[in-house]
């Protein structure tokens, strides 16, 4: 069975994505980076057949006009917890991958180098420098509740979800800056210049 990587994301649209952004550089320009950043997260998965690539969008019902064909899902209700959970559970048989869309230095080579590890560890993360994490990995052999008491959009997300894998191997990818306020964006932009475009 192929291993599928559900990219999760906020629907496209002006006012409701990347709010502590907009705060700096307006709603537009929020929308714009958030809108760029999905579509070159999922234009280089997508590229990819080792993998199945599929979208699930907050609010359930939203409608998009990505120029990107991918399977498209809702995300469900509950908190970012709960929703993760039923997305893995979704895809209960084989591999699956979460992946946030706010991170620009995400890629393709993330994911494979995730789903390689499960080959010798239950989870796989990808850690974020505020204390959270940009992906999660897991193998069929999963925790009940795995993101269950964690503290999100805190320091502690990560700490936290690791306390539900006790008694599991773990691995960690590297580590990724995700882009929440307009500090972010001068480090992310000279980060491209350096690497050059993904």
């Amino acid at each position: 069975m192929k291993d599928t990587v559900v990219v999760f994301a906020r629907a496209p649209r002006l006012g409701t994505v990347k709010r502590r952004l907009a705060k700096d550089i307006g709603d537009r320009a929020a929308l714009r980076f958030h809108t760029r950043t999905l579509i070159r997260l999922l234009r280089g998965l997508l590229r990819d057949r080792r993998f199945r690539t599929v979208l699930a969008l907050t609010p359930d019902g939203a409608r998009d006009r990505l120029p990107v064909k991918v399977a498209r899902v809702a995300q469900g209700r509950g908190d970012i917890g709960q929703r993760m959970d039923a997305a893995c559970r979704a895809y209960r048989k084989g591999n699956v991958a979460i992946v946030g869309s706010d991170i620009p230095d995400a890629n393709a080579d993330d994911l494979r180098a995730a789903f390689r590890t499960l080959g010798r560890y239950d989870a796989a993360f990808g850690p974020a420098e505020d204390g959270g994490y940009w992906l999660v990995a897991l193998g069929p052999r999963r925790p009940a509740q795995p993101f269950d008491k964690a503290r999100w959009s805190t320091e502690h997300a990560l700490a936290d979800t690791l306390r539900n894998f006790r008694g599991r191997r773990v691995a960690r990818i590297r580590m990724l800056r995700d882009v929440d306020t307009a500090c972010d964006l001068p480090m992310h932009s000279r980060r491209s210049r350096l690497t050059g475009p993904s």
